[in-house]
């Protein structure tokens, strides 16, 4: 097909888009950027005419406009119905013949894995997990929250250790080193003086999230409350992805369990220690592996997997993307 577009590949997350367009032989024509993609914010309209910007940057780079087939990974692709909304907007605007849209953790899935098969724990702002095998069967969650059975992730984390250090302080709870640790992250003395902060947005809210590393350094220094904290997503993160491996049959086999997010991305040693030990002991053939490549790899190279493109595109697309 020489340098004819196949693929318009797109990783939309809750801070930042990346797309790329790519032949089927895995040459990538060009690429672009965009911001936060959150339907639930701004509506499914709005936020695809945001994805529209980069996506029409990354056509002029590469010089078309047009592609055979969209592989879109997205975040608050939550539920099936939302894939399908999301799927019908994003054909209306015509960039592809055809268009997939699947959950954005699918990409990092896809990213960490040669082929089809294997299984993802994205730990970043909220936990998710997703599993694949090449006959295209799939293991899911909803992953919207504490709804639906979720703990964790980096603003749960937050959540969880402001929740402990109050009642530390207040008496209601045992001690921690959080009920200090946490206040002093943003030059204050005591939880009760950031409890107002937050609660009268001196603090914004959206700063919680910066609690989470202050967590994992507190657990470090040996503190038993926060080392609790952190073993417990060690629990929930083995917990999904056990369960992603017996839905697909995977247990009895290798197969990839692939770590991504901020939270597993980092690396802590307790959490990644308690991981790797807890899936020795419930599921023993599984090989965790922490993913480090862009996901938009993962778009892209399930799109050429749609486009039955051969093991040298893959091969040439991963080497553009996997640094």
């Amino acid at each position: 097909m020489g340098l004819t577009a196949s693929v318009l590949a797109v990783d939309a997350g809750n801070s930042k888009t990346d797309v790329a367009v790519v032949t089927a032989d895995g040459e990538v024509l060009g690429t672009a950027r965009g911001g936060a993609f959150r339907p639930p914010a701004v509506g499914v309209e709005r936020a695809v005419d945001a994805l529209a910007e980069a996506v029409t940057r990354a056509f002029a780079a590469a010089g078309v406009g047009s592609v055979e087939h969209v592989s879109a990974c997205l975040a608050n692709a939550d539920l099936p119905v939302e894939e399908e909304q999301l799927a019908a907007a994003l054909h209306a605007r015509a960039w592809g013949a055809s268009v997939d849209v699947r959950n954005d953790t699918f990409a990092i899935l896809r990213a960490g894995v040669d082929e089809p098969l294997g299984v993802a724990v994205v730990c970043g702002a909220g936990v998710n997990c997703v599993g694949m095998r090449p006959d295209g069967r799939t293991a899911r969650f909803p992953a919207i929250g504490r709804l639906s059975g979720d703990w964790g992730g980096g603003w749960g984390l937050a959540e969880e250790a402001l929740w402990h250090a109050a009642r530390a302080e207040d008496g209601r709870g045992g001690p921690t080193e959080l009920a200090r640790t946490l206040p002093a992250h943003f030059g204050l003395d005591s939880m009760y003086a950031l409890i107002e902060a937050l609660h009268l947005r001196h603090v914004e809210p959206v700063r919680r999230h910066e609690l989470t590393p202050v967590l994992f350094a507190t657990a470090a220094a040996g503190d038993p409350l926060a080392r609790s904290i952190v073993d417990r997503q060690a629990d929930e993160v083995v917990a999904m992805a056990t369960v992603a491996l017996t839905r697909l049959d995977l247990l009895s086999e290798p197969a990839p369990v692939l770590l991504g997010g901020s939270v597993l991305a980092a690396r802590h040693p307790q959490l990644d220690d308690r991981i790797r030990e807890l899936l020795a002991a419930r599921a023993p053939k599984a090989v965790p592996t922490v993913v480090t490549a862009r996901p938009v790899l993962g778009a892209a190279l399930l799109g050429l997997d749609r486009v039955g493109a051969g093991a040298g595109a893959r091969a040439r697309v991963r080497e553009r993307f996997a640094v």
